[in-house]
């Protein structure tokens, strides 16, 4: 374990995320930006962090990282008596979040990451590129499909079980995105780069993954309330993927 090498990409990483949170915050406040820019800023390159997970040589170091970003958002409210975490919560608070007075939906962004990390810490530590992969599709294509499917989704998807309406359009760019990401994910870490603390993929592996991950999340995601989205897709698609090359 190279302690000095953890601490400097843990401290790179430290401060990468404090300024994707801090940027946006500070331009809403100047009105440069609107408030669902700020969030999506926040929401996009906050999470690209996650790269930096098989890097350490003690993965707990990343465990650490998304549990203090996890706290960052629970404690991050509208009351909140400590001004960075009230400005945070001003910045990209959503109206849907003003009945509870908190970041809900940054939250369950933020615990969705720190339970893959951590699950996978403990029981594959040599696999990260798995938890990766599905924070990608979270923190990407789930965007991307919203954005999509609010502007061109004309062929909608009504699922009686959901209080939100769904587009074919957007369904499709979800699936397609999906696969992209996860054929990064998969090949940047398992095949190209291949950290030490990794075990390799081969190409085709990383293909066949991409293809079944990414088609399992648009599943979840089309069957998943919007509100918990940002738990079920990445948890529910990563599990399954992994389990699923364990048979």
């Amino acid at each position: 374990m190279n302690i000095l090498f953890d601490l400097l990409l843990l401290l790179l990483t430290f401060i990468y995320v404090s300024a994707t949170i801090l940027i946006p915050v500070q331009l809403k406040k100047r009105d440069k930006i609107t408030k669902f820019q700020a969030r999506k800023a926040v929401h996009l390159f906050a999470g690209l962090s996650v790269f930096a997970t098989p890097y350490f040589t003690w993965p707990w170091w990343a465990v650490i990282m998304a549990g203090s970003l996890t706290v960052t958002t629970f404690l991050s409210s509208k009351k909140s008596k400590v001004k960075p975490l009230k400005d945070l919560y001003d910045a990209i608070g959503e109206e849907a979040e003003e009945k509870v007075g908190r970041l809900m939906g940054p939250f369950n962004y933020c615990m969705s990451i720190l339970l893959l990390i951590t699950i996978f810490v403990i029981v594959a530590p040599g696999k990260l590129y798995f938890p990766i992969a599905g924070i990608l599709l979270m923190i990407i294509s789930d965007t991307l499909a919203s954005v999509v499917g609010k502007k061109y989704g004309k062929r909608k998807i009504n699922l009686p079980w959901l209080s939100t309406t769904r587009s074919l359009e957007g369904s499709l760019v979800f699936f397609i995105s999906g696969f992209v990401l996860c054929l990064f994910a998969f090949t940047f870490i398992g095949v190209v780069s291949t950290p030490i603390t990794q075990i390799h993929l081969t190409l085709e592996v990383a293909f066949l993954y991409s293809l079944i991950t990414s088609a399992l999340a648009t599943i979840i995601e089309l069957a998943s309330p919007s509100t918990y989205d940002d738990l079920t897709v990445p948890i529910f698609t990563t599990l399954i993927i992994f389990l699923l090359t364990l048979i």
